[in-house]
């Protein structure tokens, strides 16, 4: 013999199950909307500024410099004995000329190729010189293309540009 219900008790879950389902989706969508602003933020509140086209410089060799527009210029140095090796901790090194930052951060990605975005945090020796490692992931590649960016974050908001790398694959 089935022991049923009463008809009452069964439509007090309905609107209560409703609700919990509700909550838990509003709960996902803001949880999934704090995640992407998280991930993305970087990228969409910085103003770009592009490295000049007539210029060309070796990271290999000796530092890079790219004008900031009116607010100054900014240098980026990886300052190793020979080529720059993937796996290897790499001393990175932003200067500053007629601009201040609070706060600078790195990021290695490859440029033609997926190897995923590698953001190195750099401390502050001044408000104009920056210093920190960074490291290269190993390619399959004979050669791996790599954009350095380089975001600042200034009392004129985020601004950054880049430099590009070729590094040659180095067996260990």
């Amino acid at each position: 013999m089935l022991l049923r219900r009463p008809f009452g008790s069964r439509s007090t879950r309905r609107p209560r199950l409703h609700l919990l389902i509700v909550v838990t989706l509003i709960t996902l969508v803001v949880a999934l909307w704090y995640l992407l602003r998280y991930q993305f933020s970087d990228e969409h509140d910085v103003r770009w500024y592009p490295p000049s086209s007539n210029i060309t410089c070796n990271l290999h060799e000796m530092p890079c410099s790219v004008e900031l527009g009116e607010l100054g210029r900014m240098q980026l140095a990886i300052p190793v004995e020979g080529p720059i090796k993937p796996l290897v901790p790499l001393p990175v090194e932003v200067r500053l000329d007629g601009i201040e930052a609070d706060k600078v951060m790195v990021s290695f990605e490859g440029a033609d190729m997926d190897m995923g975005t590698y953001r190195f945090p750099l401390g502050a020796e001044s408000a104009q010189h920056f210093v920190g490692e960074g490291q290269l992931s190993i390619c399959t590649r004979e050669s791996m293309d790599w954009r350095i960016r380089v975001v600042l974050d200034t009392d004129q908001g985020k601004v950054g540009s880049w430099f590009d790398l070729s590094v040659e694959r180095s067996l260990p």
